[in-house]
């Protein structure tokens, strides 16, 4: 399946490699690095090469890149990519190019874990963590004088179950499950404010901590509303196809239960909205005024509200004064910065002021866009909502809370 990973920095260099069958010249990365100059970061994710294939991912500036020798599903070595890097970030915190060089060690004990002669075989993080214990200081310490390693020398009971997600003999003094209910807007607004598309992309991320081997099942007022899902493997597909409801074994900590997609656009309500003008003075000159307010958002605060207004090449400088918030211009990529924060209702953010441009433009082709970023707390834009959370198989009464919070996925404003 997978012969080869190679780890490559921003600057192009392979700072690791890791081979699980015959080893493969670190010369088949040039093919990637060649597409990467071609297009910059809009890689396509498969490359075809005389000898091989190569499968890659982009994250925190590090490229990820799987070598195959025959053709297989893409989609299958891109998600056990990602999930190399979401073990990478759930033991040491992140994954950048120097945190992945400070763990050399425990990055190659997890790909031997992770991946079995090219297949993959452990890749729960509840099981990795009983397998290869994650580093911390005392641990390092302790390695460095007695010689061992954080490789347990003991199986882990999961592997031997039929529920390998969940690590056996959990115990908590407060029992505790929380789930987050996020919801990320996409869409594109044209120039008189009508709609040209939207969706949301949302997903569900669990904080579990309960004792012992509890089995919960999770219902919604309204789950017609999901277009299409895709679950952790812990979820019972059956008994959400008969029932729409979650039935599960949760593993143990962080995890995401569940992404759904909502396409229909009759349901996605757009939170905000932009006022703009940009009207031409002179050839040289021209007057900029942009207006932000929410639309359809229950009453809720618009939070962490920032607008990049992409400007055409001809734009020279921006001179505007903002009520709110702090803006700035770069005459090299030349967009527009706005971080406007919490919008106030009872006054509305709005930055006005003069724009120059380069003599000779032809101004009928200024016509900038607007991406706009924000969250709104304790809101799912959709009109989801959690019914209720029922435990069975463990006597304790958990502490249940749902949060739900909108952000803007890629939201898009034309002028």
């Amino acid at each position: 399946m997978i012969h080869s990973l190679f780890i490559i920095n921003s600057q192009g260099d392979v700072f690791l490699e890791k081979h699980w069958r015959s080893p493969v010249s670190r010369s088949v990365c040039d093919y990637y690095l060649e597409a990467q100059r071609a297009s910059g970061n809009d890689i396509n994710p498969v490359i075809a090469t005389p000898h091989h294939y190569l499968i890659s991912i982009q994250r925190g500036g590090v490229s990820f890149v799987a070598v195959c020798m025959e053709e297989i599903p893409p989609l299958f070595v891109i998600e056990f990519l990602h999930r190399i890097v979401d073990t990478f970030q759930d033991y040491f915190s992140d994954c950048t190019e120097s945190i992945i060089k400070e763990n050399y060690v425990v990055v190659y004990e997890l790909l031997d874990e992770m991946l079995d002669n090219g297949f993959p075989l452990a890749t729960e993080s509840n099981i990795l963590k009983e397998l290869i214990k994650p580093p911390n200081i005392l641990r390092t310490i302790a390695n460095t004088v007695t010689g061992k390693t954080n490789v347990s020398d003991i199986l882990p009971t999961g592997q031997l179950s039929n529920i390998p997600w969940r690590r056996s003999g959990v115990k908590y003094t407060n029992n505790e499950a929380y789930f987050d209910v996020i919801e990320e807007v996409d869409a594109i607004i044209d120039k008189s404010g009508a709609t040209v598309f939207a969706e949301i992309q949302g997903y569900i991320d669990c904080c579990i901590k309960l004792s012992g081997m509890p089995d919960l099942t999770l219902s919604f007022i309204n789950p017609r509303l999901f277009d299409d899902v895709s679950f952790h493997p812990c979820v019972r597909f059956k008994r959400w196809e008969a029932e729409r409801l979650l039935s599960f074994i949760p593993p143990d900590g962080n995890f995401r239960l569940i992404s759904y997609h909502i396409s229909s656009q009759s349901v996605v309500a757009i939170p905000i909205y932009v006022r703009h003008n940009l009207s031409i003075k002179t050839g040289e000159q021209a007057r900029l005024d942009l207006t932000v307010g929410p639309k359809q958002t229950l009453g809720r605060t618009v939070e962490g509200v920032k607008l990049e207004v992409l400007m055409p090449k001809c734009i020279l400088n921006c001179v505007l004064t903002a009520n709110q918030g702090k803006y700035n211009f770069d005459p090299v990529s030349k967009i527009l910065h706005w971080d406007i924060g919490r919008i106030d209702v009872t006054k509305l953010p709005n930055i006005r002021g003069s724009v120059s441009i380069a003599s000779g433009s032809n101004t009928a082709e200024i016509n900038p866009s607007i991406n706009v970023h924000f969250t709104i707390s304790q809101l799912a834009v959709s009109g989801l909502k959690v019914n209720r959370l029922d435990m069975y198989g463990e006597k304790y009464k958990p502490f249940k809370g749902v949060k739900y919070i909108t952000k803007a996925g890629r939201f898009q404003i034309r002028m």
